[in-house]
């Protein structure tokens, strides 16, 4: 893959730059604003040299190097093999720059979107190319979270996931495939239930955000980092999942039976869980927090890339 485009360089745009990067991509950035499209070498170089300490990044000076800037959208895509669009998630926008992508780009270029929740029927049914555009969503961020759901449109073709999915597992992802279009994909659906549930159980006071926090971090979440659920309850039953489920479905059926209504992420019950919560952090606490948390993030993934896989 002689160039990769990336279209967007805001949080999930910059880390996409440094996956393809330090695997040795050229890649080439382009973004609308113009500060933002300034500043992104130097905030990609900064994190290349932070991963780089967990072994993410064998040489960050030369990843850095392969990073360029253009001047038009047209300009990036021209000659580009692969483009990851990381723009706002507004339907109106991913029209346009998806027009603009089909339009300039080589027509073997697979054209893939970060988008979260916007599946790419909305955007490319009347591309002359929308067989080679499909949904590559990441978790922020991508450069320390490796898993990217694939997921096309109707009239993707095979051939584009297929081609697709070995990219991404090429520069050191985990991708996995959508079979078939949802509002949020997987990972989003998933996380919209939990978070549900957790703004439920604080904001109608049965436990703080603190604790509630504490019960993922040092609980479920432990055994997330290395095992999904089907896995996790395989290992909860001397007879594996249909035994589970016989011990503690109709248990947890019940539990999980309350429907998720407004007032959930209501102002009221977001205010009492933000009370909870009890912190107000500025903007450059967050952006400090983050950098934290990219740092863990990146020294369990180093730590389990260590480790014997599961028999």
């Amino acid at each position: 893959m002689a160039k990769v485009a990336m279209i967007g360089v805001g949080l999930i745009g910059r880390a996409w730059a440094s996956v393809f990067a330090r695997a040795g991509r050229d890649v080439v950035l382009w973004d609308p604003d113009r500060a933002a499209l300034a500043a992104a070498p130097e905030l990609i170089a900064q994190s290349l040299h932070d991963v780089a300490r967990h072994g993410l990044a064998k040489d960050p000076a030369a990843a850095a190097g392969r990073i360029t800037v253009a001047a038009t959208l047209e300009a990036a895509v021209k000659d580009a093999a692969f483009v990851q669009e990381s723009g706002p998630e507004r339907l109106d926008v991913k029209l346009e720059t998806f027009a603009r992508l089909d339009a300039a780009a080589p027509a073997s270029a697979i054209l893939a979107s970060s988008s979260s929740a916007i599946v790419a029927s909305r955007f490319t049914e009347k591309l002359a190319g929308r067989h080679r555009c499909l949904i590559a969503h990441p978790v922020n961020p991508p450069h320390v979270v490796p898993i990217v759901e694939l997921c096309g449109a109707p009239w993707t073709a095979p051939d584009t996931i297929k081609r697709a999915r070995a990219v991404y597992e090429d520069v050191g992802q985990v991708p996995i495939v959508v079979k078939k279009e949802i509002d949020g994909f997987i990972l989003n659906r998933m996380q919209a239930v939990l978070l549900s549930e957790a703004f439920r159980l604080v904001g109608e006071g049965y436990v703080s955000a603190e604790d509630l926090d504490k019960t993922i971090r040092d609980g479920l979440g432990l055994r997330w980092a290395f095992m999904g659920p089907f896995e996790t309850i395989e290992l909860n039953a001397p007879g594996g999942i249909p035994d589970y489920c016989a011990r503690y479905g109709e248990t947890l059926l019940k539990l999980s039976s309350a429907p998720v209504t407004p007032a959930v992420w209501g102002k009221d019950n977001v205010a009492r869980a933000t009370a909870s919560w009890g912190l107000a952090p500025s903007g450059e606490d967050i952006l400090k927090k983050q950098r934290w948390r990219d740092d863990r993030i990146a020294a369990l993934v180093a730590h389990k890339r260590s480790q014997p896989k599961s028999e």
